[in-house]
């Protein structure tokens, strides 16, 4: 009886650590890399009550009696399977897809392992896990898997450097740069015109909250060099920050064409400078407001692209009265311009042309109104009343203004544009720095799949630290649990194999991921029943024997 006590004793403990064990599970079921443990129990020493005896050829073999003394736990094993991924979102975290292990190293130089990849880096630029440990691997790019520290902040200085940017317009290059070597520099800068600005104010630029810069260029005011061009937009950027110049000093504009804005020493307007006309300046008539040939009021409209009139301008009329047509005739500089008006022409205009092909197009005012504003200038010329005039005639007929003068027509000719379209795009220039040892605020750090850590810098781009060393061992099992999500290395879980991610038979990372617990929760409900129900047999068994106990002292009464 003492020996069925001491078996529910011990059956009792047994099981009350293996409640221990999957309660251990449950409480970790949402703890990121964590496994699953089992409790594993064994029967212990036995007393024997009869030795096993061998057969005779006169008696048979006796097989041996025993009886036990309960179950202990024999040993508790983590299952070393892999779970599920988690997309955290988190760049620097990372999950192991496949066999290996993080290293991590504390204060004390001691080194765990661990499938929780949730990195971070620390105010020294180290890369570092939750619990603030160092991560180990390769210190450099080109490194072997080791136990380093990985520094991401070690891309050393930088040169100071102006901020610049350089655009191509219409085929011709045109760089921007800044006097100062300042991230300051880093702005936009647009270029427009206005035709509001006062005569005399070359330009009038305002600055954003942002830091960009807008500048309007008077489009009237003439520029004669790129060194009157710099010079307008800097005194405008000054005054439009308080009177006080930029902290990038003064920006100043270049190209490799400079003749495009000296034009010959004739300069070039505010319009033009901004404009992006890549094709032609049409030519203009001037002084015909009123239009020629009195009420009839024929205007220009416009011009060819390689109209070539330049100057004062004639024009006359002369009419066939047996075609019953008018020749219209312009005359500028002895070019003659011509085209015909008869009762037929029902266009809104008319093309006057000369020899070479080039022409200007005048207003139709239609062959009756003609005719009409002729015969009013010109008493007796129509004596049958039919409202054409009798005989072939010339009318020359000049320009008036509004009160009657005389206005002699002037012409301008066609010329291919002068635009320099720097008003066609936003000027964004870059790479201002004062240079000098590059900040952790500066950098962009990114983790590849072979566990290359990647510091990404504006001046110097891209560039591989260190690399994420995994640790792989010859029996995962044997790694002794230490807490904080770490396992140290044992006697029976063999040296730790160093290798890159994703070779010799380790797993690649996967950024941006977590490996999740591997606990089942209906598996561990389903121990829980069954542990509570071994346990509360063993202790059936004890209030039995303590009843069986109880009716053998009863024997003395």
């Amino acid at each position: 009886m003492n020996r069925a006590m001491f078996s529910g004793v011990a059956g009792m403990k047994a099981h009350q650590t293996k409640m221990d064990v999957i309660g251990n599970n449950i409480a970790n079921v949402n703890t990121y890399g964590y496994k699953t443990q089992r409790a594993i129990f064994s029967d212990i020493y036995y007393q024997t009550l009869r030795a096993a005896s061998a057969g005779t050829a006169n008696r048979g073999g006796i097989n041996p009696s025993s009886v036990g003394y309960g179950s202990s736990l024999n040993a508790t094993q983590a299952q070393m399977t892999q779970s599920t991924m988690q997309n955290t979102g988190f760049g620097l975290d990372v999950a192991i897809s496949g066999e290996g292990f993080l290293q991590v190293m504390d204060a004390d130089g001691n080194i765990f392992y661990t499938k929780a990849g949730l990195l971070d880096v620390d105010s020294n630029g180290y890369l570092i896990d939750v619990n603030g440990n160092f991560v180990l691997g390769a210190a450099t790019g080109d490194g072997d898997p080791s136990t380093q520290k990985i520094r991401v902040n070690n891309l050393g200085a930088i040169e100071a450097s102006r901020a610049s940017v350089t655009q191509e317009i219409n085929g011709v290059t045109y760089t921007i740069t800044s006097d100062n070597a300042i991230e300051a520099a880093n702005v936009s800068l647009t270029l427009t015109s206005s035709e509001a600005l006062p005569g005399g104010l070359k330009a009038k630029a305002t600055i954003s909250s942002t830091g960009a810069i807008t500048v309007q260029l008077n489009a009237f005011e003439k520029f004669t060099s790129w060194e009157d061009l710099n010079q307008a937009i800097n005194d405008a950027i000054t005054e439009a920050n308080g009177g006080v110049k930029h902290k990038a000093g003064n920006f100043t504009i270049s190209s490799n064409d400079p003749d495009k804005l000296t034009n010959g020493g004739a300069g070039l307007t505010g319009a033009q400078v901004i404009g992006a006309n890549f094709g032609v300046d049409f030519g203009k008539a001037n002084g015909m407001d009123n239009g020629v040939f009195g009420a009839a009021g024929m205007i220009v409209q416009k011009v060819s692209s390689d109209f070539a009139g330049s100057g004062a301008a004639t024009f006359s009329a002369d009419f066939d009265s047996a075609k019953k047509q008018w020749t219209i005739k312009a005359t500028i500089g002895g070019v003659e311009y011509t085209g015909t008006l008869g009762e037929d022409t029902l266009s809104s205009t008319l093309l006057l042309k000369s020899a070479n092909g080039d022409y200007m197009e005048v207003s139709n005012p239609g062959y009756k109104k003609f005719n009409s504003a002729y015969l009013a200038t010109n008493a007796g010329a129509d004596a049958d009343g039919d409202g054409v005039p009798d005989n072939n005639v010339n009318w020359a007929n000049g320009n008036t203004d509004p009160k009657g003068q005389p206005v002699t027509p002037t012409f301008t000719p066609s010329t291919p544009s002068k635009d320099l379209g720097l008003g066609s795009y936003p000027l964004v220039l870059q790479g201002g720095t004062e240079g000098g040892v590059i900040g952790l605020n500066e950098l962009s750090i990114a983790i590849g799949s072979d566990g290359s850590v990647i510091a990404s810098h504006a001046s110097v781009g891209e560039k591989v630290v260190g690399i994420i060393s995994l640790a792989n061992f010859a029996n995962p099992n044997g790694l002794q649990l230490a807490g904080n999500n770490y396992f140290t290395s044992s006697a029976n879980s063999g040296e730790p194999i160093l290798c890159k991610p994703g070779e010799d038979g380790t797993g690649a990372l996967k950024t941006s991921s977590l490996e999740m617990s591997n606990v089942d929760l209906s598996s561990e409900f389903a121990e829980m029943i069954t542990t509570q129900r071994g346990f509360q047999a063993n202790s059936r068994i004890i209030t039995v024997s303590d009843t069986m106990l109880e009716e053998l002292i009863n024997l003395k009464r």
